[in-house]
């Protein structure tokens, strides 16, 4: 049975404000607040809230059979709190449908997983917590910014834990094979892969509403019967896009979000169904291992890091960007830390590109590319300097190397720490065993003890009954003693007779053993 994969990006771009080099050392502070706000506001109101609304009547109406997947990237979900709240309750009322999962990704939607590991470790472990407390899921797939996948990449996610892993179906990596199977790292088979399927993804994120294109105008019966014409042998069709696709896009007037409302019925009448990430790691075998020395990503025909990293402007901002990643890793000012993650963000390294077709030609405040980079290369010298002066007295040697022995005490520690979890698992385990063990013996005492009480008691119980049917008789013969009593009533001189019987029998039974014959001499009387 063909299954759907329907995924969601969320992601906001954070813009920076215009920086002069005469600033570099007085004014710290290097973001547009107000073009912040009023861009993560208009997506809100054009995209993520009517978007939103949509997935949750979807889920309303088709139950558990209408599943997807959403991830948010750290910077994201800051802007959200703070200019459109309104965005995180949705979230949250569509987890409570129980038909969404959340996917992890980099805390700053940045480069980390190219450059610095423990950075992008650190920025992994940052969003599982905000996913975490924000709506209760501890998130099992990873999907890195951009898409962006290599076999190294790959190794590295696989080894904290997640169990599959979403990157771009591109051609040059696939050759002849399909995206529409399950696929495996080459370095650990444990990590799954699922694949996007880029013509049908863009066929909704982006041609939707193009009227030069062939299919246009695209309906949702159209499009469920493309998925249900694949091969029989291909069962997962991943569907990728951002969240702003509908609204932003393709415009609310387009009717988007009408043709996603109708789409499931239409998957559901040919038999296809929806499934989130982890069900098809968990159910879908994997088709064979995926060979991808250099990254790929889900941006332009190239699906590359040309973008971001094509140019030498582009590659000298990330060097000096991640060459303080240490230093910062270590300090503990909150304010250097949140600067380090929105200078990390794609976006400012894709205001620097070169390309003709990068990024649809928008470049926010700046003129050029060339001009994206001074800005960003004047707020990225300022911002140096404050880590710099954090330890002026080491040395990058110096401080590479305590950074050596810091990574290392943290490695023995983490280590040592997992030896006293497995030690405590296992004392719990023994007590778990010991307390059944005793449970059960008093529970077998108990059920010993008490039967020969009860028969003992049941045996003490049956004598006094016995003895209680005697008295019974005795009770009878009460009553006929009374009977015979009570006939001589009318003879009030005979019952004095029995009375000096009675005494004679006392009388008899005070010399017992003289007068035994005297029984024997009554019929003689005779």
């Amino acid at each position: 049975m063909k299954t759907v994969c329907l995924y969601f990006e969320i992601h906001q771009n954070i813009h920076l404000k215009r920086y002069r080099f005469f600033d570099i050392g007085t004014d710290h502070y290097y973001y547009d607040d107000y073009e912040n706000e009023r861009s993560i506001q208009e997506t809100a109101d054009r995209s993520y809230v009517p978007a939103l609304k949509a997935l949750i009547e979807m889920a309303e109406q088709y139950g558990s059979y209408f599943k997807c997947a959403i991830s948010l990237s750290g910077c994201a979900i800051e802007l959200l709190e703070r200019y459109a709240p309104q965005v995180i309750d949705l979230l949250q009322e569509l987890n409570e449908k129980s038909t969404v999962e959340f996917l992890a990704e980099p805390y700053s939607h940045g480069f980390s997983s190219l450059t610095n590991h423990d950075c992008f470790k650190e920025e992994v472990t940052r969003v599982c917590k905000k996913v975490k407390s924000l709506f209760g899921q501890t998130p099992k797939v990873f999907r890195n910014s951009c898409l962006i996948y290599s076999d190294e990449i790959g190794e590295l996610v696989a080894d904290m834990g997640f169990k599959g892993m979403l990157a771009e179906g591109a051609k040059h990596v696939l050759g002849w094979k399909s995206p529409h199977f399950v696929y495996h790292c080459n370095r650990n088979p444990k990590l799954k892969l699922l694949l996007r399927d880029y013509s049908l993804s863009e066929d909704i994120s982006y041609r939707f509403n193009d009227s030069t294109w062939s299919e246009y105008p695209l309906f949702a019966d159209n499009y469920a019967q493309w998925i249900a014409n694949l091969p029989a042998e291909e069962q997962v069709v991943n569907i990728f896009m951002e969240l702003c696709a509908l609204g932003i896009f393709q415009p609310l007037s387009s009717n988007i979000l009408e043709f996603m409302k109708a789409l499931p019925a239409q998957l559901k009448e040919r038999g296809v169904v929806f499934s989130t990430p982890s069900e098809i790691c968990a159910k879908m075998k994997s088709a064979g291992e995926l060979d991808v020395n250099y990254p790929t990503s889900w941006v332009d025909e190239e699906r590359d890091l040309s973008p971001w990293l094509g140019n030498d402007m582009q590659r000298e901002a990330l060097e000096k960007l991640y060459s303080v990643a240490e230093r910062v890793a270590i300090c503990n000012d909150k304010r250097l830390k949140q600067d380090y993650d929105y200078l990390q963000a794609s976006n400012n390294f894709r205001f620097m590109s070169t390309k003709a077709n990068s990024y649809g030609g928008y470049r926010g405040i700046y003129d050029s590319p060339y001009d994206a980079f001074t800005n960003y290369m004047n707020i990225l010298g300022d911002f140096v300097s404050r880590v710099n002066n954090l330890y002026p007295e080491y040395e990058n040697e110096e401080l590479n190397s305590l950074l050596t022995t810091i990574r290392n005490q943290e490695e023995e520690l983490e280590m040592k720490e997992k030896e006293i979890e497995k030690l405590q698992h296992f004392l719990a385990h023994l007590e778990e065993m010991t307390g059944n063990q005793v449970e059960k013996q008093e529970t077998k005492e108990a059920e010993k003890k008490p039967a020969p009480k009860k028969s003992a008691a049941k045996k003490a119980v049956a004598k006094p009954v016995a003895k209680k049917e005697e008295p019974k008789k005795s009770v009878a013969k009460k009553a006929i003693a009374k009977k015979a009593v009570a006939k001589p009533v009318a003879k009030k001189e005979e019952p004095k007779k029995p009375a000096a019987k009675k005494v004679d029998a006392k009388k008899a039974a005070a010399k017992p053993a003289a007068k035994k014959p005297t029984a024997k001499a009554a019929p003689k009387k005779k």
